[in-house]
Parts: structure tokens; C-alpha cells; sequence
């Protein structure tokens, strides 16, 4: 478990680099960029192949309303994502939709594996983007929540792109 540990760790470091040492980063110019994508792939290998290889105990097991719930879960994390791309409606009354969605994703995940390195991996990406957004709104404050006017096409394709 090792590997996957390593791997969420780096991922964690390389999603808050910028927010948690924005003069190191900034020093860094474009340079940053590629660091921070090489860590990205680095820490997708460490924790692909860190999952794959663990083995743990088991913690709770699937119950079949939590399906149920994780399946609802999964098409609200990716209509966020679809929608936050679009900058439809939900984009102005949702302060982080891509951060909501990971942290849909990362609930419903949890409740249908309960098994130790599934614990670690998801776990650890849902305390990244808990982290994250908190971290963003002390920086940045927290924006006001608007109403978007939106194209109609665009929240037709959004609500087709999800189903």
C-alpha cells in the first residue's frame, strides 16, 4: 500500500502546490506547468499500480440501496463536471462544481467499497477536494452565488452528454 499511498500524497502535493506556495510556483513560469503535469502522471502510475497491488481488510461490504445511491451519486458528479465545462445554470448557484462532483464521485465510491486501499485512494481524493475548496475560499473568498443566464442548447446538451 505503500505505492498508493505515495501516489495520493503526490497528488495531493500537486494539486495544492499552486494555492499552498503560489511564489514558488510562480517563480517556476511555464516550467510549473510541466512539474506539476509530470507529478499528475506520476502519482496516476503510483496510485494505479499501488491499487492494483494492495491488499487490506475489509470494512464494510455493498449493500444494494447503497448502489442505488452510489449510481445517483456518479450522474450528479458527471453532470456537474459536463456542466461546469458548458457554464450552464448549475455553474451560478454551485460555488465549486468540479470539486463537488470529485466529492460526489468520492462519496459514492465509499459507500459501495468499503475495503481498505479503495478507503485510501478515495478517501484521500475526496479529503484533497474538501481541502481544496476550503483552501480556495479563504484565498479567494467566497464568490456570490449568481443566477446565469444560459443558452437553453447548451443545458439540453449537458442534460444529454450526462445521460
Amino acid at each position: 500500500m505503500l505505492m498508493l499511498t505515495l501516489g495520493v500524497l503526490l497528488w495531493s502535493f500537486a494539486h495544492l502546490f499552486k494555492r499552498l506556495a503560489p511564489t514558488v510556483r510562480e517563480g517556476m513560469g511555464d516550467g510549473g506547468k510541466l512539474v506539476v503535469t509530470l507529478a499528475l502522471i506520476g502519482s496516476i502510475a503510483l496510485m494505479t499500480s499501488g491499487y492494483q497491488s494492495a491488499v487490506g481488510s475489509i470494512w464494510w461490504v455493498r449493500q444494494p440501496s447503497w448502489v442505488l445511491l452510489n449510481n445517483a451519486l456518479m450522474v450528479l458528479a458527471l453532470y456537474l463536471m459536463v456542466a461546469s465545462s458548458l457554464k450552464v445554470r448549475v455553474t451560478g448557484l454551485v460555488r465549486h462544481p468540479q470539486l463537488t462532483a470529485i466529492k460526489a464521485w468520492s462519496v459514492g465510491h465509499l459507500l459501495v467499497n468499503g475495503e481498505a486501499p479503495s478507503l485510501e485512494l478515495v478517501g484521500g481524493l475526496l479529503q484533497v477536494a474538501v481541502v481544496r475548496v476550503s483552501v480556495i475560499n479563504r484565498q479567494d473568498g467566497k464568490a456570490d452565488l449568481h443566477s446565469s443566464d444560459t443558452i437553453i442548447t447548451r443545458e439540453v446538451l449537458a442534460a444529454i452528454i450526462t445521460g
